[in-house]
C-alpha cells in the first residue's frame, strides 16, 4: 500500500500545496496513492495523539509513505528519528519530496538506522545523567530521597507465603534455600521472619 501523508499546523494553512507536490511527484514516477492521511495538528504532539499514530500502527512491510518533507512527521529531530527508526525496523519505506530522502532497504537507510539507534542511546544516557545530577543536588540540599526512614512496605514478595515458609522452617530448610525458592535474598527472608511473621505470631 502507498500512503500520502499531509500535516499542517493551523487552519490558516492549506493542504493543497503539499498534496500538489505529492501528486506531481507520483505522476512523474507513475505511482498511485492508495490512501491519503491529512491532519491539522502541531508536529510537537506525540504520534499516538495524531492520525500519524494510527498510520504507524497499520503499515506493513514494503508499504510506502510519501510526504513533502521530514518535518511533516514531527518538529523535533529526536521525534522524527524515532518514527523513521520504527518504520525502518518494520520494513516500511519513507520517501520525501523536498528533502529527497529514500528510506528503505539500502545503505543510506542502514547508516541512518545506526545513527538513530546511537542517538537514542545517547539521549537515554543523557537523561540518566541528568537524573543522577538532579538527585545528587537534592541530597546536597538536604532533601531525603526515597521511602521515609523506618517506614516499610506493607507487602513484600514473600507476603502470602507464610504457611509455606513455616513448613519449610520446620523441615530445617535454610533461609538461603528459602530465598532461592522465592527469588529473594537471604537477608530478605530473615527480615520477613522478624518483622512480619513474628508480629503475626504475637498477635495470635
Amino acid at each position: 500500500m502507498i500512503y500520502g501523508y499531509i500535516r499542517i499546523s493551523t487552519d490558516k494553512q492549506t493542504v493543497d500545496s503539499q498534496r500538489f507536490e505529492i501528486e506531481r511527484f507520483c505522476l512523474k514516477n507513475k505511482i498511485k496513492i492508495g490512501q491519503w492521511i491529512e491532519e491539522t495538528i502541531s508536529g510537537t504532539k506525540l504520534p499516538e495523539k495524531r492520525l500519524l499514530g494510527s498510520l504507524l500502527a497499520k503499515v506493513r512491510r514494503n508499504d510506502l509513505i510519501i510526504c513533502s518533507e521530514l518535518s511533516r512527521l514531527g518538529r523535533s529531530i529526536l521525534m522524527i528519528m524515532s518514527i523513521l527508526n520504527q518504520l525502518m525496523l518494520n520494513g516500511v519505506r519513507v520517501w520525501t519530496i523536498k528533502d529527497n530522502y529514500r528510506l528503505g532497504d539500502n545503505i543510506q537507510s542502514k547508516v541512518l538506522a545506526f545513527a538513530f539507534g546511537l542517538t537514542a542511546e545517547i539521549e537515554r544516557d543523557l537523561v540518566s545523567q541528568r537524573t543522577k545530577e538532579a538527585l545528587a543536588l537534592k541530597r546536597l540540599e538536604g532533601v531525603v530521597l526515597g521511602r521515609p526512614c523506618g517506614k516499610k512496605s506493607s507487602r513484600v514478595k514473600l507476603s502470602g507465603h507464610e504457611n509455606e515458609i513455616r513448613v519449610l522452617l520446620k523441615n530445617h530448610t535454610s533461609k538461603s534455600a528459602i530465598g532461592r525458592m522465592f527469588g529473594v535474598h537471604r537477608m530478605t527472608v530473615d527480615s520477613f521472619l522478624k518483622n512480619r511473621m513474628s508480629k503475626r505470631k504475637h498477635k495470635k
